[in-house]
């Protein structure tokens, strides 16, 4: 089972905290995020041989720092997202998987309750997301990654859910079994056979899918699903306001 690290992006709204590192580089907690992640992969049981970090924007500045990983290059980062960045690891997901985005930060546990868990397809969920949007002004809640379950159980996935009826949000770390990886990969085949062009889920095209459009149609399809969570203790670092905010967020304070 490998790691992967998807990072391929820019993350243009931190704005001049990008412009001469990917945006996983930049420090947050006083150090940078990546730093973060690959200590909660190693608390799963990840050695840095078997991180896989898709690259993209200023590749190589992230190779010359951390040459102990595995890099897969996403060539067309700047025309498609998150799900497509992925499957440029392809090659790497069909014994099973964690999964994780770069531009966040999250506790160690999460890792290793992913990696306890029995289920074939696990997502890491975190009940106390609402906290984290109040005073955020450049990425309201309607933004989140939000999930419904019953019990463990994960019954729909998706930006839309009304706040109030979310179980929390899907913090973008998951975990796939080999048997698990098998069937994302024949639904992600099947549907990008399926949507060729035009929209593939909520006015996405499927070049342009989230990894949650693709877990949601597998959902619809009958596939199960589970959560593990996290009560706080993670945050997604999107603009320059939520770099100013992390420090309070992670401490459990109000953002003013």
């Amino acid at each position: 089972m490998k790691a992967i690290v998807i990072g391929a992006g820019r993350g243009s709204r931190l704005r001049h905290l990008t412009e001469e590192i990917p945006k996983t580089l930049v420090p947050i907690l006083g150090r940078p995020m990546l730093d973060g992640i690959l200590e909660a992969l190693a608390a799963g049981g990840f050695e840095r041989k078997d991180v896989i970090f898709i690259c993209g924007y200023k590749a190589e500045v992230i190779r010359e720092r951390y040459p102990d990983l595995t890099y897969v290059e996403n060539t067309n980062w700047e025309r498609n997202n998150i799900l497509a960045s992925l499957l440029c690891a392809r090659e790497h997901l069909t014994d099973g998987f964690v999964s994780t985005y770069a531009d966040i930060v999250y506790r160690p546990q999460v890792v290793a309750d992913l990696v306890a868990a029995p289920w074939d397809i696990t997502l890491a969920c975190d009940t106390d997301w609402r906290r984290r949007y109040t005073g955020r002004s450049q990425h309201p809640e309607t933004d989140a990654e939000k999930l419904r379950a019953e019990g463990s159980r994960v019954v729909e996935l998706s930006r839309r859910i009304v706040s109030e009826q979310a179980a929390g949000e899907f913090i973008g770390v998951m975990k796939l079994s080999a048997a698990g990886a098998g069937r994302f990969l024949r639904a992600f085949d099947e549907a990008k056979a399926a949507h060729p062009q035009g929209e593939f889920r909520e006015g996405r095209t499927f070049e342009k899918a989230y990894l949650i459009d693709l877990l949601q149609h597998m959902i619809l399809g009958g596939e199960e699903m589970h959560r593990v969570d996290t009560h706080g203790g993670y945050m997604e670092i999107d603009t320059v306001e939520d770099a100013s905010l992390a420090e309070n967020w992670w401490k459990g304070g109000s953002p003013g």
